[in-house]
C-alpha cells in the first residue's frame, strides 16, 4: 500500500484529483519498463473472473473515473489505482511461496519508487487512508483450504488461537467474508515472517494430521453427496458452489474414485463462477450451477 504526496486519499479525492493520480502511475509504470497491461475499464465479466483470480479487490469500483488496473502477463501480479489508497500492489504466487511473491511486489513497488513519491510519516510510516493500514504499508497472505479441521469441528479454536497471536482470518474474498467452503485466508500487517511462517506451517500440519485421522469411509460419503449435489441442482447460490468444491477438492487430493486427480483442477474452477451476481443473483446462480455441473460430468 502507498499513497502519493501532495493528493488526498481516494476517499477525499475529487474526479479530477484521482484522474491526477491516476495518469501520474500510469505514465509512471510506462517509463520504469513494467510489462504491465492497463484496465481502465472491465465489463462484469471480466471483472468477476479477475477477482476470483484474487487479482483485484471485491471492493474495487472500477467504474468509476480515475480507476485502473495493472496486470502483469502471467497474472502474478496487479497494481490497483485508487482503490482505498492510490496504490495497492499485489503478487501471487502458488505453493508456500510467500518470499517469491515477497520480492515479486517489492521489485515492482522500487520501480515505481523511483519515479514517485510516496506520503511517510516518521510517527507512522507510510499513510494510508485508514490509519489502522498505516506503517509498513505491506501485508503478507496465505490461503488454506482447512476442511478436515473445519470437519473435524476444531476450526473455530485454532482461528481463534490465530487471532489472539495478531493474525487476521477472513475467507476466500478478503476482508468481511466468511470462511465458506473451508476456504480460509491468514494475514498480518506487522509480524515478522519467521513468526507468521511458523503459523502457517502450524495450519498446514494440523489440517494434514486431521485429514488422515478422518475415516475414509466417512470421506467418500460425504463427496459424494456433495458432487451429487451439485449434478442434480439448476441454480447455486455462491456459498454452496464454494462447499462443494470444497468436497470437489479434498475428495481429488486423496485419489478418490469419480473426482479430478488434482485438487488444483477445483481451484480453476474456483475462477469461473460468478462472484458478485453483476447479472442478477437468480441469473447468476443458474451460471454457477450450470458452470459445476459441467466441471463435475
Amino acid at each position: 500500500m502507498r499513497n502519493l504526496v501532495s493528493h488526498r486519499f481516494p476517499n477525499r479525492a475529487d474526479v479530477g484529483e484521482l484522474q491526477q493520480v491516476m495518469r501520474e502511475v500510469l505514465g509512471a509504470a510506462k517509463d520504469a519498463g513494467l510489462e504491465l497491461e492497463a484496465y481502465k475499464g472491465l465489463t462484469n465479466a471480466e471483472r468477476d473472473h479477475l477477482v476470483a483470480c484474487r487479482l483485484v479487490s471485491p471492493d474495487f469500483e472500477w467504474t468509476l473515473p480515475g480507476r485502473a488496473l495493472l496486470v502483469d502477463r502471467r497474472r502474478s501480479l496487479s497494481v490497483m489505482v485508487n482503490e482505498e489508497d492510490h496504490l495497492r500492489i499485489q503478487a501471487l504466487t502458488a505453493g508456500w511461496s510467500i518470499r517469491f511473491s515477497d520480492s515479486e511486489a517489492r521489485a515492482c513497488l522500487d520501480a515505481l519508487a523511483a519515479r514517485l513519491s510516496f506520503a511517510f510519516s516518521p510517527d507512522f510510516g507510510y499513510l494510508s487512508a485508514s490509519p489502522f493500514n498505516c506503517g509498513s504499508g505491506r501485508r503478507r497472505s496465505a490461503m488454506f483450504h482447512l476442511i478436515g479441521l473445519a470437519q473435524s469441528k476444531r476450526l473455530p479454536s485454532v482461528l481463534t488461537a490465530l487471532g489472539e497471536k495478531g493474525i487476521v482470518v477472513r475467507g476466500l474474498f478478503g476482508e468481511s467474508s466468511r470462511a465458506i467452503g473451508a476456504f480460509v485466508q491468514v494475514s498480518v500487517l506487522e509480524l515478522d515472517h519467521s513468526e507468521f511462517a511458523g503459523a502457517c506451517e502450524y495450519l498446514l500440519t494440523e489440517e494434514r494430521n486431521t485429514r488422515a485421522a478422518i475415516a475414509r469411509d466417512e470421506l467418500i460419503e460425504k463427496a459424494n453427496r456433495a458432487r451429487d449435489f451439485g449434478l442434480s441442482s439448476r441454480s447455486l447460490s455462491l456459498a454452496d458452489s464454494l462447499r462443494i468444491l470444497g468436497w470437489v477438492r479434498w475428495a481429488s487430493s486423496a485419489g478418490l474414485d469419480r473426482f479430478p486427480n488434482s485438487p488444483r483442477t477445483a481451484d480453476a474452477c474456483l475462477t469461473t463462477l460468478d462472484i458478485r451476481g453483476t447479472v442478477g443473483e437468480e441469473h447468476a446462480a443458474q451460471q454457477r450451477a450450470d458452470a459445476l455441473r459441467a466441471f463435475l460430468s
